[in-house]
């Protein structure tokens, strides 16, 4: 059955606060004493080079993976995120790169898909209003509850993924690559989805190699290498400072593109002094 009701967090309170996480495969090591915090009503980018411990720190969020150690508290409670199931029942929801949706049925039936109303005996017309009041909601373009997924472009695609997991009244939604190629409009059309669901008190974490798309939504923008914390960051962060704190480097191509072009500055104010 879909949950319908239930009561949202005060927006700016703690929904998620993890303190000292760790993860070991054997002996590799693949996080090292995390800490994160997440709030209602709030986007936060997690951003890191490859192997930085991105999509484990998800998994372990989302009940794949258990830590090894450390303490997840979920609204002022301490939990354990035992399964995927776990995870949903307390209100974390997560939508993977590949969006786990069914191209030969149509909108209504992904966004239903293992949820259905009265399974035994199909309820078709209120699972359809049910889709297209959670779509107007968003403010969604999606021609039809009733189109394949085959035919909907990336980003409608994406939508359906997103609009799938707020069926479940989550209180924290996880996005991993949400823009990943996508075009320049389909993009716009998911982050402004994004914008959307903060603005209903949820809190937002988005995994984003792209700079630009976390800088237009990213209330908090928090750094992974090499399994650990490298740092947080507002949106106005510079790219020096982002990829300086990514990779590591202070000196890199970014930091010389920038000291080129203050020295170029420099050396025009010099001229019309």
């Amino acid at each position: 059955m879909v949950q319908q009701d239930r009561v949202d967090p005060a927006k700016g309170s703690t929904i998620l606060r993890l303190s000292n996480i760790s993860k070991n495969f054997g002996a590799v090591s693949a996080l090292t004493d995390i800490d994160l915090e997440v709030r209602a009503g709030e986007v936060v980018a997690l951003v890191g080079d490859n192997g930085a411990g991105k999509s484990t720190l998800i998994k372990v969020l989302a009940g794949v993976h258990q830590p090894s150690s450390g303490k997840i508290e979920f609204c002022g409670q301490e939990v354990s995120l035992h399964s995927p199931s776990r995870a949903l029942e307390l209100g974390i929801a997560t939508v993977f790169q590949d969006l786990a949706l069914c191209e030969n049925l149509d909108v209504v039936a992904n966004l239903f898909l293992g949820h259905e109303l009265s399974p035994w005996n199909l309820d078709e017309v209120a699972m359809e209003v049910r889709a297209w009041t959670l779509l107007r909601e968003l403010a969604a373009r999606i021609p039809s509850v009733r189109e394949p997924i085959a035919s909907l472009s990336g980003g409608q695609r994406q939508t359906v993924a997103i609009a799938r997991s707020l069926l479940l009244a989550p209180k924290i939604i996880m996005l991993d690559e949400p823009t990943a190629a996508l075009g320049v409009a389909q993009t716009a059309e998911v982050l402004n989805l994004i914008e959307r669901v903060r603005d209903r008190g949820l809190g937002v974490i988005i995994i984003s190699h792209n700079m630009e798309d976390v800088r237009a939504v990213a209330d908090r923008i928090v750094v992974l290498r090499l399994g650990r914390n490298n740092g947080v960051f507002s949106p106005d962060a510079s790219n020096q400072e982002l990829v300086a704190s990514i990779t590591g480097a202070t000196e890199n191509s970014v930091s010389r593109r920038q000291d080129r072009k203050t020295g170029h500055n420099n050396e025009l104010g010099g001229s019309t002094a």
